[in-house]
Formats: structure tokens, C-alpha cells, sequence
């Protein structure tokens, strides 16, 4: 099909606009993911304060054996995606999260972040029974972290440890800049972790202690470290989510590029033959005027 020099004009200026858009997406992606890896990185150091705490608490106290809750609610909260232009990544989480769902004997309630998610559960059979609003920003995920908290604890009456089983399900990055879906248990606490001073008791030649009454000490650390655990793991999505849009966003700007490089070699092949065609028609004229008879 033949087009002509206005089309292919058109076809650039419409390239170079989805080109401007594409890299302001690709650098806002960029940008924002970066708030939120460090907003990851400080969580980690915070839970890892909050687990010194614990295992100070276990060297003082010695170990402590949590009851096990035969007839424990299972919870899984699942983190998405509450914007597109992020490819197949709640697809693949929500993949995971039915067959994390699957392995579960009894019927397994399901929180999510992002309505993109939801939409991604539905199409797995699962119905999350509350969507979460996903952070603006990096200031926004102690909120959701709080929010999600609050949830676990309207669900366990108030006693997470003994009545809910928690696992979180999120994207994490992997290496050499991909990402991949992790389910992470959550509760019951870890029986090591209150429990296994030989293991991870209290490194150092110091001994431990502390002012405060034991069970209100134990109940805020364990708080602490579901809300640690929590926000790390939104964090988590947060950075991976904007990754994901990054590299689509740098792929689509390779295509785009190289749809204009053909457009323009176009452009230029299409403007040639129409020099070329008036440089003939000049040429035609010129030899028609020397061949008219003179008049007399």
C-alpha cells in the first residue's frame, strides 16, 4: 500500500507522543521504586531490632512454648497490583496464591491489596473478602501495614498467636532484575523463634534484661514483629511492582524506537521518489519546450 509523505508525517508525530509517554512512565517507575526500596531496607533493620528484642526476652525468660491451635482460621493476605502497565504480575501471583489456597484442608479466607488482585483472584476462584487500597506512596505503607494488623486481630478476637494462621503471599525481587511470587507464614510464630535459644538465642557476653512486665513485653514485640513482617512485605511488592512496570516500560520504548527508525526510513524512501518524480517532470517539460518549432 502506497502512503504518502502527510501519513508518514502523521504516523511519526503520533509515535513521538506514545515515545514521550512511555519514557515519563518509565521514569516515574524508576523514581518511585526507590522510596519504597528504602522504605524495605529500613523495615528490615527495624525487624531485625525487634527480633534482637526477642531473643533477649527468651534468654531472660528462657523458652517459651506457645499453645497450638488445632482448629486455627487460615488468613492469606495477598499483595498486588492496584495499576496496570505492570504486565502478567498479579497473574502470577494469584496463581500462587490458589496453590497456596489448595493445600489448606479447611476453607481458607483471603485478604488482598490492589483491586487489580482482586480481579486476579476472582479469576482463580478466590474471593478476597477485603481489598486494601495500596500506598501512594512510601508514607503510606505503615498505614496499610496498620490497616492489615487491625484485620488480623478483628478476625483472631484479639488472639492472633492461638486462633488464625496466617501466610503472606507477595512478589519479591530475585536476581538480575526479576521478580518472583513467595508465600511467607506468618503465623502461628515460628516454634525457633521463642523457643530455640541454641540456635538464635542472645549472642553476646552480656546478659539481658528488662523493667518492663513479661506478658505486656511479649504481646508488644510479637506485635511489633507481625507489623515488621507485614510492612516488609508490601514494601516488597511496592518495589517489585514498579520494576515490573519499569522493564515493560523499557521494552516498549525499544519497540517504539524501532517502529520509528522503519517509519522515518520510509518517510525518507517516500520523499526521494517524490523528488525524484519532480525532477523528472521538470526534466520532461525542458525537453518538451527545446523540441516546439520557433514561431513565426
Amino acid at each position: 500500500m502506497t502512503q504518502t509523505l502527510e501519513t508518514l508525517s502523521r504516523r511519526t508525530a503520533t509515535l513521538t507522543s506514545i515515545r514521550g509517554i512511555v519514557h515519563t512512565m518509565k521514569t516515574m517507575s524508576a523514581i518511585n521504586a526507590v522510596p519504597y526500596e528504602h522504605a524495605a531496607r529500613s523495615v528490615e533493620s527495624y525487624h531485625q531490632t525487634v527480633m534482637s528484642g526477642l531473643r533477649a526476652f527468651v534468654a531472660k525468660t528462657g523458652p517459651i512454648a506457645m499453645p497450638v491451635a488445632v482448629q486455627a482460621e487460615r488468613i492469606l493476605v495477598v499483595f498486588g497490583s492496584d495499576h496496570g502497565l505492570c504486565g502478567n504480575y498479579n497473574e502470577v501471583l494469584a496463581l500462587k496464591a490458589r496453590s497456596e489456597a489448595s493445600k489448606a484442608k479447611s476453607c481458607t479466607r483471603v485478604l488482598c491489596v490492589g483491586a487489580r488482585m482482586n480481579d486476579a483472584l476472582s479469576d482463580q476462584g478466590l474471593s478476597p473478602e477485603v481489598t486494601f487500597l495500596p500506598p501512594a506512596s512510601a508514607d503510606g505503607i505503615g498505614r496499610l501495614a496498620s490497616d492489615i494488623v487491625t484485620r488480623l486481630d478483628e478476625i483472631g478476637d484479639g488472639d492472633v498467636h492461638n486462633r488464625i494462621a496466617v501466610t503472606l503471599a507477595f512478589t519479591r525481587r530475585a536476581g538480575r532484575g526479576q521478580h518472583e511470587p513467595v508465600v511467607s507464614p506468618l503465623l502461628p510464630v515460628a516454634p525457633s523463634l521463642l523457643s530455640d535459644s541454641g540456635k538464635v538465642g542472645w549472642q553476646s557476653r552480656s546478659l539481658p534484661t528488662y523493667t518492663m512486665r513479661a506478658i505486656p513485653l511479649l504481646a508488644s514485640l510479637l506485635r511489633n514483629h507481625i507489623f515488621a513482617s507485614v510492612f516488609h512485605a508490601s514494601a516488597e511488592a511496592m518495589v517489585t511492582e514498579n520494576a515490573a512496570r519499569l522493564a515493560l516500560m523499557q521494552q516498549a520504548e525499544q519497540a517504539v524506537d524501532d517502529r520509528l527508525d522503519e517509519v522515518g526510513g520510509q518517510f525518507r524512501l517516500v520523499r526521494q521518489d517524490e523528488i525524484t518524480n519532480e525532477l523528472m517532470d521538470i526534466i520532461i517539460g525542458f525537453e518538451a519546450l527545446k523540441k516546439k518549432p520557433p514561431a513565426f
